[in-house]
């Protein structure tokens, strides 16, 4: 994580804390407040854990393009499946 990415965290995490100072201002001491404020306190500790001590970084690999051909595939496969929830309304209903 570069300086700027972790300058960007601690600015997130101050906005929150005025976020939730203004929650704990309008609902005082409630319960989830106090879970929120808990909450704030862990991401500071982990923030700061990880400002100390950054995990090593992960080196990605290339993935492969996978090409799905626009051909038409076999009706077959398809015999007595669900339309539902494909988009497909206007088509007729499988059998």
């Amino acid at each position: 994580m570069t300086r700027s990415e972790i300058a960007e965290l601690r600015y997130a995490v101050g906005q929150l804390r005025q976020s939730i100072g203004a929650l704990r201002s309008h609902y005082g001491d409630a319960n989830t407040v106090r879970r929120l404020e808990n909450d704030l306190e862990r991401l500071v500790i982990d923030a700061d854990e990880f400002e100390q001590s950054p995990p090593p970084e992960i080196t990605r690999r290339a993935q492969d393009t996978i090409y799905v051909p626009d051909s038409k595939s076999d009706e077959a496969a398809w015999m007595g499946a669900q339309d539902e929830g494909l988009g497909f309304h206007s088509r007729p209903r499988t059998k």
